[in-house]
């Protein structure tokens, strides 16, 4: 249960390698051309490294600041070390850092096993791969979706879409969440 989201999130899961990344760009162009204010968390299970070494704000931190806080005309950054490493991200408590009277819909990359809706990407030739993992559908009641390079048919009811036609999956996303469009 997500209790800091004040707007729709949506998950997008999938093993790796099976283009979730290439997805998420795809969609964020098209659901950015119809007026939504996009918010992404991205789950990764390597250490996050944004700042690069030489520059202030790297040399800032690696002296010991526990968050340093970048900021720009443009834009602004906050890093924050971690005493203690996490056992795993919290979905949850990062909601709280975005800003979201700002969004419309956050978008969420990875976080599979934290229920909350998602859709799922299906890439045969990435579970080709992996023969041994079936799809997340199969057990996950969460998703509401599968995009999908080829036909698939799900044990449980979940709408099938096709991987390869972003316009389809943008506007099953509109749907699903009652979400208005300028466009």
């Amino acid at each position: 249960m997500l209790n800091n989201a004040l707007v729709p999130v949506l998950g997008f899961v999938a093993p790796s390698g099976t283009g979730k990344t290439q997805l998420l760009k795809t969609l964020i162009t098209r659901l950015r051309a119809k007026g939504l204010r996009l918010g992404v968390i991205k789950h990764s299970h390597h250490d996050v490294e944004i700042d690069t070494p030489g520059k202030d704000s790297f040399e800032l931190r690696q002296a010991g600041a526990s968050q340093t806080l970048v900021a720009g005309k443009r834009r602004w950054a906050l890093i924050t070390e971690l005493d203690e490493p996490a056992a795993e991200a919290d979905l949850d408590a990062l909601l709280r850092h975005l800003d979201q009277a700002a969004l419309d819909l956050i978008l969420v990359e990875g976080f599979k096993h934290v229920p909350f809706a998602k859709i799922e990407v299906y890439r045969e030739a990435a579970y080709a791969r992996h023969p041994q993992q079936a799809p997340l559908c199969a057990t996950d009641t969460d998703i509401i979706a599968v995009a999908s390079d080829v036909p698939l048919a799900t044990k449980n009811p979940v709408t099938v879409l096709d991987l390869n036609d972003s316009e389809q999956i943008a506007r099953f996303i509109l749907q699903h969440f009652s979400l208005p469009t300028t466009q």
